[in-house]
């Protein structure tokens, strides 16, 4: 059995933290001791890792709670709920990152702002030996085998939406089923 400090060294966690999750219902401790102290068995500690988990994940205690008391279709919901708004966060990012460095407009910054234009992929590719029918292939299958992955590559070198669809859409047209 773990006593609340035990607890909360294991898990990185303070004393008030493990205490509002008790008051919340997300975690209580499953016995008390004879001076009333807060217990939690082995079974409580799993249920910890698993709100530990979920809470590196960015999972709110509302939706780690709906998971941990309904089961796995919850948790399914939410982490894909989750994705999808990481996805749209990391966007967002890389917008405000391109135009800071534009703002910026110094070409030092660019090598050590972990960004790349198209420009700079380009001729990555072509310093490597590509040539353009080499580089339509490699958008072929990256569009074939990761059709999201793809759009979302392209969005970090720059490019606008409307050439993300042009280039997908290109890179479409010989893809065999």
């Amino acid at each position: 059995m773990y006593t609340v400090n035990q607890l909360g060294k294991k898990y990185d966690l303070s004393r008030s933290t493990l205490l509002y999750y008790d008051k919340i219902g997300l975690l209580k401790p499953s016995a008390r001791s004879e001076a009333n102290y807060r217990l939690y068995s082995p079974s409580d500690v799993q249920r910890m890792e698993k709100i530990a988990t979920y809470r590196e994940a960015g999972l709110s205690l509302e939706s780690i709670a709906d998971i941990l008391n309904s089961g796995e279709t919850k948790s399914t919901k939410a982490l894909e709920q989750r994705l999808i708004n990481l996805n749209s966060e990391i966007s967002k990012l890389r917008l405000q990152q391109q135009l800071i460095v534009g703002l910026l407009g110094r070409d030092s910054l660019i090598r050590t702002s972990r960004t790349m234009n198209k420009e700079q992929w380009v001729n990555i590719l072509k310093a490597s030996g590509m040539d353009a029918e080499a580089r339509h292939r490699w958008h072929v299958e990256f569009e074939k085998d990761l059709p999201e992955m793809h759009a979302d590559f392209l969005e970090s070198l720059g490019c606008k939406a409307d050439e993300i669809e042009k280039i997908r859409a290109w890179s479409r047209q010989n893809i065999k089923p």
